[in-house]
């Protein structure tokens, strides 16, 4: 019950606000719904904590612990992103760059997405999970070209075309996963349930199963924003509004890589060696290089952490295919504190780009003198996403790096040389903008502060202590994932 009612209570608020449209109350209805999503998460993590993995809906919903931390990890990001965006869409507002129709359809497609990053996550069946995901891209494909500029249908555009070739690069992926089931699990839908294709992986096609996850990779690596088929991501951050950004970075892309994962364990399953792994290593590495070499030329601020989002998803992607205990757990930690830290970083860039009225980064100083609060959050915000102790950042990369220097000794130069170069371009680019004088046109506001505070002190005890519970909820979504 609490399953269903946990996808109900945003969809049923995203219908709402399509009718209430800009009126007064419709962010706090926005925040509300938010909340009462995030504590049916939380509901529904004690139920598999203590109960075990659940089924619902005829098995047509399964959730466990890999799939429930991520569930309320999801409900939380998305809940105080709707807190910062009550005050961030209102200035936008008042400045005239957004008006009451438009309003009215970001409050009702942030529910819609919201609605669809959970059904992918609470799904049973791999095939419900594609729509789910095409839904998700089509809802903030319409949220990125909110602001109606040339640059940001452009960008929507983009993100559309290069999503939309990646999710029907998925969908053969999947067919081919449904042709390799059919002939062990017979016809229906039910060859589609993860819970039925991961008790008879062993018995699959390890032919098919291998080039299904070739197709999954490149389907759903596109959507976590991987290299080779990362460009739709800086664009598409850079140009919808900030409160979007905070969820693409710290939800959507781990939603992807959920999906990705959880192919990997069929695949191995199936043909008993580590090449999907290897593939996984592979685009990983080549992400992380890139992206931290990418993020030297940047002047966009907003760009820079997009780019910044591509380098730790590939740390992620890297530790699950490397496998094993502690890059297992490594990775599905580095998960938690990278949503926290980057929507914490861009809800500060949001409210410095509006102090300053431009995204250039050259235009942004003063900012610790200007809005100490805002100031302090960006600078301790980068601090966490470099790796720097005593943040939870620091923890889950050096859980990889301690995992690669054992497995895969030859990748660790690869991995210190991408996290040295994205630590001194990061700082290289935040120092001017936090310190200095605070310029002439820097406007003041009325910041979204409580968000900031409250990611910011979770990744901070994350780094400090490991609560007992939360370690034991990924122990368990470790042995799943073996």
């Amino acid at each position: 019950m609490t399953l269903l009612v946990l996808l109900i209570v945003p969809l049923i608020a995203s219908l709402a606000l399509a009718f209430i449209g800009d009126r007064k109350l419709a962010p706090e209805i926005n925040i509300l719904g938010s909340a009462a999503t995030f504590v049916s998460g939380v509901v529904l993590a004690l139920q598999v904590y203590e109960q075990g993995p659940i089924l619902a809906g005829n098995n047509f919903f399964f959730v466990d612990a890999f799939s429930v931390y991520l569930t309320v990890l999801t409900a939380f990001v998305s809940m105080t992103t709707a807190i910062f965006s009550r005050r961030y869409m209102r200035r936008e507002r008042e400045h005239g760059t957004i008006g009451h129709r438009r309003l009215r359809f970001y409050h009702a497609m942030y529910q819609l997405f919201i609605f669809a990053m959970l059904l992918c996550l609470l799904t049973n069946n791999v095939g419900i999970l594609w729509i789910a995901m095409e839904l998700a891209t089509l809802s903030t494909v319409l949220l990125v070209s909110l602001y109606r500029t040339p640059a940001a249908i452009e960008a929507a555009w983009k993100y559309f075309i290069l999503c939309g070739v990646g999710i029907a690069l998925a969908l053969f992926g999947t067919v081919l996963l449904y042709f390799a089931a059919e002939k062990v699990l017979g016809a229906g839908g039910a060859a589609l349930h993860w819970t039925n294709l991961a008790q008879v992986s062993d018995q699959l096609e390890p032919t098919i199963l291998s080039l299904a996850f070739v197709f999954l990779m490149v389907g759903y690596g596109t959507k976590v924003g991987l290299v080779p088929i990362h460009n739709w991501l800086p664009d598409a951050h850079s140009e919808g509004p900030t409160p979007i950004s905070a969820v693409l970075s710290g939800l959507l892309l781990n939603i992807a890589l959920y999906a990705l994962v959880r192919c990997k364990v069929l695949v191995d399953g199936s043909t008993g060696t580590h090449h999907s792994g290897d593939i996984m290593m592979g685009f990983g590495i080549i992400s992380i290089l890139v992206a931290s070499f990418s993020l030297l030329r940047q002047k966009d601020i907003k760009r820079l952490f997009a780019y910044s989002s591509i380098e730790h998803m590939g740390i992620a992607t890297f530790a699950f295919g490397l496998g094993g205990p502690v890059a297992t757990f490594g990775a599905l930690l580095h998960m938690l504190v990278h949503s926290l830290t980057k929507s914490s970083i861009f809800f500060t860039v949001g409210h410095a780009s509006q102090m300053h009225r431009t995204q250039e980064m050259e235009k942004i100083k003063g900012l610790i003198r200007g809005n100490p609060l805002v100031g302090w959050g960006l600078a301790l915000g980068v601090m966490a996403i470099v790796g720097m102790p005593p943040f939870g950042v620091f923890t889950s990369e050096f859980l990889i790096l301690t995992a690669t220097i054992k497995e895969a000794p030859l990748m660790a130069p690869f991995l210190l040389l991408g996290l040295g170069v994205s630590f001194a371009a990061l700082f290289r680019r935040v120092q001017p903008m936090v310190g200095g004088a605070v310029p002439p046109y820097q406007e003041r506001l009325k910041a979204a502060n409580l968000p900031v505070i409250m990611h910011m002190a979770v990744v901070l005890l994350l780094g400090l202590y490991l609560p007992e519970f939360l370690s034991g909820w990924f122990q368990t979504a470790v042995v799943l994932l073996k």
